[in-house]
């Protein structure tokens, strides 16, 4: 998917659509996500984070990965009309900073469905080294629901 099809599924607009490209590939365990998001220093979230050393915050990069799993909910039919809404994040880990010139490569998995919810797991990785890591879950609030 390119950027106007992940419009299309996703709710997210710039500044903070943080995908460039997705797909859905068939894993060792299942569908996975991988999406791909170019860094070029003129993100807002890397401004004044840190000046003359810009690094991609930690919280945009578990967005990232949030943003992918929602790459898999495409033909979920909960998930149509829904926002999903993030529940939880676990297990969060930070391995290697990303910074401007990076393309950071993603891959997430669904692991379990419960009702509304969907819980995940994804990875990013800039050249092959481990950036973030991360398990999640999400609810899906149909339009005109809060979380």
């Amino acid at each position: 998917m390119n950027k106007e099809e992940l419009k299309a599924l996703l709710p997210h607009r710039e500044p903070m659509l943080l995908l460039d490209e997705a797909e859905v590939v068939q894993g060792p365990d299942g569908p996975e996500a991988h999406g791909r998001l170019a860094i070029t220093g003129k993100e807002f979230f890397v401004q004044g984070h840190f000046p003359g050393n810009p690094v991609v915050p930690g919280v945009i990069q578990c967005e990232m990965l949030a943003q992918n799993c929602c790459v898999l909910l495409a033909d979920d039919p909960i998930a149509k009309g829904a926002t999903p809404y993030y529940t939880s994040l676990d297990k969060v880990r930070f391995k290697h900073p990303v910074v401007p010139g990076d393309t950071v490569e993603m891959v997430c998995r669904i692991t379990r469905t419960k009702g509304p919810f969907r819980f995940a797991e994804g990875e990013a990785r800039v050249n092959g080294k481990v950036c973030c890591k991360a398990e999640m879950s999400f609810a899906l609030m149909p339009a005109g629901k809060e979380a």
